[in-house]
């Protein structure tokens, strides 16, 4: 199970050495080149660049801060019966007799075209802990959900 937290490393990591480049390297070359255009007060590609340096800057603390987090996070300590990170829950809309599967992963895994939704997000959080048979209550943008989890397959049966 290490092999999905380092994966995830691996994936942080890339992104803060293109941020780390991009913030070393080519914003200050634009910044100087914006600067050689005179007025800075009205000038579109000096702010753009600034705007940018500060966008980059406060995305590599983030992830900084996600990697410190990551690397704290024991794995093995995840429920083999309930869901949690890793897991795949398919769940019943009650309401429209609709069935929906989602795998629980990280913000950074996350898509929701794909089924994959974090554990952070509403209903990500809904799930953790439950177990098949257990209804769900989420509250959305479109109302409130109900779902029963009518299947569960942790991070232990996937490995």
């Amino acid at each position: 199970m290490t092999d999905i937290s380092e994966r995830l490393k691996k994936k942080i990591q890339a992104e803060i050495a293109v941020l780390e480049h991009e913030l070393h390297n080519e914003l200050p070359k634009e910044l100087m080149k914006a600067r050689a255009h005179g007025d800075l007060s009205e000038n579109a590609e000096y702010k753009y660049a600034k705007e940018r340096q500060s966008f980059v800057s406060a995305r590599l603390g983030q992830l900084h801060h996600r990697m410190a987090e990551i690397s704290l996070v024991n794995l093995n300590n995840l429920p083999k019966d309930r869901a949690a990170y890793g897991s795949t829950v398919t769940l019943l809309d009650i309401g429209k007799s609709q069935k929906t599967e989602y795998k629980l992963v990280t913000a950074e895994e996350a898509d929701v075209s794909k089924g994959l939704i974090s554990t952070s997000s509403p209903i990500g959080r809904a799930l953790l802990g439950k177990k098949v048979g257990d209804e769900v209550k989420v509250q959305t943008p479109a109302g409130l959900k109900e779902f029963e989890v009518t299947e569960l397959s942790t991070i232990y049966d996937e490995l």
